[in-house]
């Protein structure tokens, strides 16, 4: 008999990060991890997450001053949280409302908003093709179906509420909507040419990659001890720093006087296997181009650049204990609506073999609107609460953050999420209760408008814990 040799640590480490998504499942590189910290360093300034948020201010900042010396210190390895997980959206609109930020009566501040989250997602991909990351970042726009009259509302409604979606540029016919996806049963569409389609494992990875190419220095397998004002101490040498980024989105709930900083949700997906090109021609689907729906608890879709479906959703209830777990990944329920609404939307893909599923906590604030701050006393600065517009918000993130660890006195610091604090969300059992909640009421308010076609009033009970309008 032949032995069969046991996985090493980095063997088993890898086969770990593969698991967490499609994406980071099939890149070419290997995941072996970064060298870790191993001693005391000094530096001009220290990022804690090597996510999105993080390498790109540390992208930003290194572009605008080449002399700093900056290093990134991440617990696992680079795009291991949402940024290696997400649906690939590059998309405008921000999580939030005008009256969140104060700004709702200012109709040239939001405005000024608004195109600011549409600019970036060229901004993604300009940096993609400067740097050489094939991210397979595709500008063909995002279409929203809606399959019922409440649906079709409120997605009129949105299209008023810039932050949340971006405006809708164009209100489409269900004839309309079939040249661009043959969706069965869809009452009307909106469209806007602001938004492409990446790969986010492969743009996080080239993203740290870029960052090394310009002498940035990634310690991974690192976890954050303590994070302060001029340094952050880890488990075998402490960094100081004249300046403190902390851009660690969800898992800030998991740090010392954070937990009730954010309501951790998980989004889940799933893909198909590659399909055959008379599939997609059945399907009608142009390439690149993004799909959502209008229900409550609605999905998000993209054909990726491999030929799969991925779609996902959120559904998968909040625990009360460990709220952030690679347990929370795999929620059967969850996983089967996906595949439901995968039948239902797309019938020629409804034999096709489901490949990969996955799922990743995002960072819902109490006011579920982003903030970023920086306070230039103690040279301490943190984004996040993007609550699953991260592909987008971050690249804004990380150019504000530059700009204000550096004092440049640009329009980003101007935005209305600058100096946003996020409210904190009520002690437990109040946050298991009130997410729990969301989930069940908005779930059944959508399966209420699919029975009967009319609106369904009872979201309005949950309306206090979700974002203002």
């Amino acid at each position: 008999m032949t032995d069969i040799a046991a996985p090493t640590l980095d063997e088993e480490l890898e086969a770990r990060y593969r698991a967490r998504s499609l994406w980071l499942d099939t890149l070419s590189e290997p995941l072996t991890p970064r060298e870790s910290l191993a001693a005391d360093i000094d530096c001009d300034v220290v990022i804690v997450g090597a996510g999105f948020t993080g390498l790109w201010t540390a992208y930003y900042l290194k572009q605008l001053d080449a002399d700093l010396r900056i290093a990134v210190v991440e617990r696992e390895i680079a795009g291991y949280g949402p940024s290696g997980r997400n649906g690939g959206w590059a998309s405008p609109g921000i999580a939030g409302a005008a009256k969140a930020y104060g700004c709702a009566r200012n109709d040239e501040l939001v405005q000024r908003a608004l195109h600011e989250t549409e600019t970036t997602v060229d901004e993604i991909g300009r940096v993609a093709a400067e740097e050489g990351i094939d991210c397979g970042y595709s500008k063909q726009g995002a279409l929203t179906v809606a399959m019922t009259e409440p649906q079709r509302r409120r997605l009129v409604s949105n299209s008023a509420r810039t932050y949340e979606r971006g405006d809708i540029e164009r209100a489409l016919s269900p004839d309309q909507v079939h040249e661009l996806a043959r969706i069965p049963g869809v009452v009307a569409g909106g469209f806007t040419p602001h938004a492409a389609r990446v790969n986010p494992g492969r743009l996080v990875r080239g993203l740290a990659h870029a960052c090394e190419r310009l002498g940035i220095v990634i310690y991974e397998r690192t976890p954050a001890l303590e994070i302060a004002p001029g340094r952050v101490r880890c488990a075998k040498g402490t960094v100081v720093a004249d300046t403190v980024v902390r851009a660690t989105e969800s898992y800030t709930t998991e740090l010392p006087g954070h937990h009730l900083s954010y309501l951790p949700l998980y989004s889940l997906m799933i893909a198909t296997e590659p399909l055959s090109d008379d599939v997609w021609e059945s399907l009608g689907w142009r390439d690149g181009l993004l799909i959502c729906d209008a229900h409550h608890m609605f999905f998000y879709s993209q054909r990726t650049s491999d030929g799969r479906i991925a779609i996902g959703g959120r559904g998968a209830p909040y625990q009360l204990r460990r709220p952030i777990s690679e347990a929370h990944e795999n929620a059967p329920d969850v996983f089967e609506r996906l595949r439901q609404t995968l039948r239902k939307h797309f019938p020629a893909a409804a034999d096709a073999t489901i490949t990969h599923h996955w799922g990743g906590p995002l960072a819902v604030p109490r006011d579920w609107s982003m903030g970023i701050n920086f306070d230039p006393k103690s040279r301490f600065g943190f984004a996040g609460g993007y609550s699953g517009h991260g592909v987008s918000a971050s690249n804004i993130s990380g150019r504000t953050l530059a700009d204000l660890v550096l004092g440049r006195d640009t329009d980003l610091v101007k935005l209305p999420w600058v100096g946003h604090q996020v409210r904190r969300w009520p002690p437990e059992p109040i946050r298991f209760v009130a997410s729990r909640a969301i989930v069940e009421l908005l779930g059944e308010a959508d399966r209420y408008e699919d029975r009967t076609g009319k609106p369904a009033f009872r979201t309005r009970l949950v309306q206090p814990f979700l974002a203002p309008r």
